[in-house]
């Protein structure tokens, strides 16, 4: 029986919408190693800073089978993290699976519609079956509402993604529209299909995990960009990202104190990069040392290992990192580093933050899988986010820069406002072996005895990689501003960001581009 007393009716409509879909189901969700949706809200969020919207709404459907419960299976709200506003929305498990309807959909867009307003980053906790079955057609233009929206908020404001259940349909188009996805061992899953449709329509037996679990999306597909062991280090990765970012994209990156205001050379840098040009090395043992506190915050770190991506900071400035990695596939472009790099120039654009670019490639990876999976296209999709970036633009040549790889990777002539070279830096358009294999072919086949003519290849790659591989050419025509010993990157990288902190760089009036997507 409903109380007369309006203050009862509140504290009892209030109570009911907090258990979401009863205490039954709440237990479920804890054995299963799971939080609640507000408890997840709660461990996220400053102490006492949650403010809920739209904690009354019910489902507007008019099939009575499905039971109305107060929230509708999602939590928005605003709320507080390390003192920053954000907007956020937590779906909730107990209640019809998460599954969205058109007034949970409603709920959501509303939010995001608050996030836009007021400029602060959107966070979406999601744990979703997908559309809601029995409503039909409501829910999937629901779904639409919300897609055109996380499309409207990109490049505006940050989107981060947590998936924290398993997500299905359409549920998982909405993150992956967004900045960043996170996922949890062994909890998350994202598919499109799930095993009983495939099953049903392919004849292929599959587990959700082998599916679309984390491994397989931080790995392989590269959908999501952190996988993380449970659901509080996942909360407190989306925290550590977000002291990153800008609460928007007219906002500069937040500045932090730092314990490392010292820039002294590092001279254990100057015997890092190997004096054999195909010797690996960890380009991670570079990055470490040279940036504040010694800490970087890789992202999708398992994906397209070639390559580095991350945020790190600079006398407590945040700043883009972009670095091949000699350790694997020699630091190669392929397919899916081309996208990644790509993919993280384009929103470090947006949110101004300056780029510093390590250089040690030499070249695409070869071969016909590559070749015929479009390494064309997908290579072109760095040089066109480095092309189109108008923040600060740093580069610095380790080592190898070879061939058309070299353009992209931040060269001067896309754009890049400051060039460095270390001084055993190799740049040119391709190996010294290579090169003279072709440039001397003829002169090489001329000589019948076998132990001369490699005698006299060894004198004439010894005599190109003094004359051409060497950063002193690209020096002496100012395709690189300065060659630095590597014990004074960090005071280098430095002195370029501030004198570029007030660069002002503009494009042609577009609608938009057309990037070879």
């Amino acid at each position: 029986m409903t109380s007369s007393n309006p203050f009862t009716l509140l504290n009892e409509k209030n109570a009911e919408a907090l258990v979401g879909g009863g205490q039954a189901r709440i237990e479920k969700q804890h054995q299963k190693g799971r939080l609640t949706a507000r408890e997840r809200i709660a461990v996220l969020v400053d102490p006492n800073s949650f403010v809920e919207l739209d904690r009354l709404v019910t489902h507007n459907s008019t099939n009575t089978d499905i039971k109305p419960y107060l929230g509708d299976g999602v939590v928005t709200g605003h709320a507080t993290i390390h003192g920053r506003q954000v907007c956020l929305f937590a779906q909730d498990f107990t209640v019809h699976g998460g599954s969205l309807s058109g007034a949970h959909a409603d709920k959501i867009s509303k939010v995001m519609d608050l996030a836009m307003k007021i400029g602060v980053p959107l966070i979406g906790i999601n744990d979703s079956g997908g559309a809601r079955i029995q409503e039909g057609v409501q829910s999937l233009s629901g779904y639409s509402r919300l897609f055109a929206k996380n499309v409207m908020a990109s490049g505006v404001i940050p989107q981060l993604s947590a998936i924290m259940g398993s997500c299905a349909g359409g549920s998982v188009y909405s993150p992956a529209i967004t900045d960043f996805i996170f996922m949890i061992d062994n909890t998350s899953q994202m598919f499109i299909t799930g095993p009983d449709v495939i099953k049903t329509v392919m004849h292929e037996e599959v587990t959700k995990e082998d599916l679309g679990g984390s491994k397989i999306h931080t790995q392989k597909s590269g959908v999501a960009h952190f996988r993380l062991p449970d659901e509080l280090a996942c909360i407190e990765h989306i925290k550590t990202l977000l002291s990153f970012l800008p609460s928007n994209n007219t906002e500069d990156p937040p500045r932090k104190d730092t314990k490392n205001t010292k820039n002294t050379p590092l001279t254990e840098l100057d015997t890092l990069i190997p004096q054999d040009p195909i010797k690996p090395y960890d380009m991670m043992d570079l990055i470490t040392p040279i940036v504040d506190d010694g800490f970087f915050f890789p992202v999708a770190k398992e994906f397209a290992t070639n390559i580095i991506v991350g945020f790190t900071r600079f006398e407590g400035r945040p700043v883009g990192i972009v670095a091949n990695q000699p350790n694997a596939l020699a630091g190669c472009l392929d397919i899916n580093a081309s996208s990644k790099a790509a993919r993280f120039v384009r929103f470090c654009d947006a949110f101004n933050m300056p780029v510093v670019t390590l250089v040690d490639v030499p070249g695409y990876l070869p071969g016909t899988a590559q070749e015929h999976q479009g390494i064309i296209r997908h290579g072109a999709k760095l040089l066109f986010a480095y092309a189109e970036a108008t923040v600060p633009k740093i580069t610095i040549v380790t080592r190898k820069a070879y061939g058309g790889a070299w353009d992209v990777m931040g060269s001067k002539d896309l754009g890049a406002d400051l060039n460095f070279a270390f001084p055993m830096a190799e740049i040119a358009v391709m190996g010294s072996e290579g090169a003279v294999n072709i440039i001397y072919r003829k002169e090489l086949a001329a000589l019948t005895d076998e132990s001369e003519r490699e005698k006299k290849r060894q004198q004439l790659t010894e005599n190109y990689r003094q004359q051409f591989a060497t950063p002193y050419q690209a020096a002496e025509r100012g395709y690189i501003d300065q060659v630095i010993f590597p014990r004074d990157t960090r005071q280098h990288i430095i002195e370029s960001l501030r004198i570029l902190e007030n660069k002002r760089d503009t494009l042609p009036a577009k609608k938009h581009a057309n990037i070879p997507l």
